[in-house]
């Protein structure tokens, strides 16, 4: 262990600010490009772990947090609020640049970025810790320096009221939960009302009374921790779209984002497309309104048949993994491809590469600049047409990427 004096001159993806000393690229987080910092290192070889200590010059772009939160408890769950909201912009610009120069291997400028429309409130899923304290429960979030410890949270200004509320009546009825050391809970805004999922416990003797003492949740279900099926509670909304599943924690950003995929797809004019990742349809189903026979591919059978049910023939849903359908469902003059945070299987890529001959593009939605970068790197064959980002979830280190590839023997 060491202290250090650290120039931070970015933010890496992750959050932490990056900087050097004597040589060693060091890494803390809290801290803002244009800061100088002490730090506590550790670390080996040519990257050091830096925690702050002081903060010696103050960076032109460093504001103090809205969320008492985020010093009090180290709240891991935002990671930028230091930072003023431009320069958060222009940090997840970079954080998309340099992930795709170092790992992709793509040489490209840093993508424009659509800002969000709400900087705060807009997160209408929260998700908690629920630990034991004495004869009472409490719910909160890790803490960045020490993800085994939880604080009880008061409040979350990144979330809808709605969410804070829902969870403020939940954890008054803490005396109905299941029985066990440890449990998680996650509370979801709905077209029906706000739904919660209660995640653990072996048994749940009291869930009658827990539906009871939360009269505003519409819905509840229960994971066990002995890997059961998840188990419906109760379910008093009208409107059963599985869409909550899949829809974005920030809607006003996600509808920007979709249309502008929509507006890229069209551009091309494609007569036939492959939706993969396709979740309950939102981008094939106005696709295949318009005449263009879109093939949709969802894992999950709830979603896959509220897509199927909504297609405009000849448009169809196919319920599998990506991966196994994706190679006998082309040629396709357009894929689209939405994948997790883990990016798309390396068989995909494979199946890409192999039919670059017989597609005009890809449009590649991502929601994580590593793997996006690693999916670009198996796709030689193809070159980056353009790149946009949208920050989707303002206040942390997360971003949305939609990243055009053509063949890349087409002239540009």
């Amino acid at each position: 262990m060491a202290i250090v004096s650290v120039a931070i001159d970015s933010i890496a993806a992750g959050g932490d600010g990056v900087g050097r000393s004597n040589g060693l690229v060091v890494f803390v987080p809290r801290t803002a490009p244009g800061d100088v910092v002490t730090a506590q290192i550790s670390g080996k070889g040519h990257f050091a772990r830096g925690a702050l200590r002081s903060v010696v010059t103050p960076s032109p772009v460093r504001i103090d947090p809205s969320c008492p939160h985020y010093t009090r408890d180290s709240c891991g769950g935002c990671q930028l609020q230091h930072l003023t909201y431009e320069s958060q912009l222009e940090a997840k610009r970079l954080i998309i640049r340099d992930s795709v120069q170092r790992i992709g291997k793509r040489i490209v400028d840093a993508p424009a970025i659509e800002r969000s429309p709400k900087e705060w409130r807009y997160r209408t899923k929260l998700t908690l810790a629920i630990q034991r304290r004495g004869a009472r429960w409490i719910a909160g979030l890790h803490r960045f320096d020490d993800p085994s410890r939880v604080f009880a949270l008061a409040d979350c200004p990144i979330t809808d009221r709605r969410v804070v509320a829902a969870w403020r009546e939940i954890m008054e009825a803490d005396a109905y939960f299941p029985d066990a050391k440890e449990l998680r809970g996650s509370v979801r805004i709905t077209s029906g009302g706000p739904t919660f999922v209660m995640i653990g416990g072996n048994s749940w003797a009291a869930r009658n009374q827990f539906a009871s003492a939360v009269p505003s949740i519409a819905a509840v279900w229960w994971e066990p921790a002995d890997d059961l099926p998840r188990k419906l509670i109760y379910d008093k909304r009208t409107d059963r779209t599985p869409s909550a599943s899949f829809s974005q924690v920030n809607a006003e950003m996600a509808e920007i984002l979709r249309r502008y995929v929509l507006d890229r797809a069209r551009s091309y004019e494609p007569r036939t497309v492959i939706d993969a990742y396709a979740g309950t349809g939102d981008t094939a189903i106005p696709l295949s309104e318009q005449g263009i026979a879109v093939t949709a591919i969802e894992l999950d059978p709830d979603a896959s048949a509220w897509s199927a049910a909504r297609l405009t023939e000849p448009s169809r849903a196919i319920t599998a993994r990506v991966e196994d359908a994706l190679p006998g469902l082309l040629p396709a003059d357009l894929v689209i491809l939405n994948p997790p945070r883990a990016g798309v299987d390396a068989r995909v890529t494979e199946t890409l590469e192999a039919e670059v001959g017989h597609l005009r593009g890809v449009i590649y939605v991502s929601c994580n600049p590593a793997t996006l970068a690693r999916d670009l790197s198996r796709l030689p064959s193809y070159r980056v047409e353009s790149m946009h980002a949208f920050d989707m979830f303002p206040q942390t280190a997360h971003v949305e990427t939609v990243c055009e590839l053509r063949p890349a023997g087409e002239s540009a």
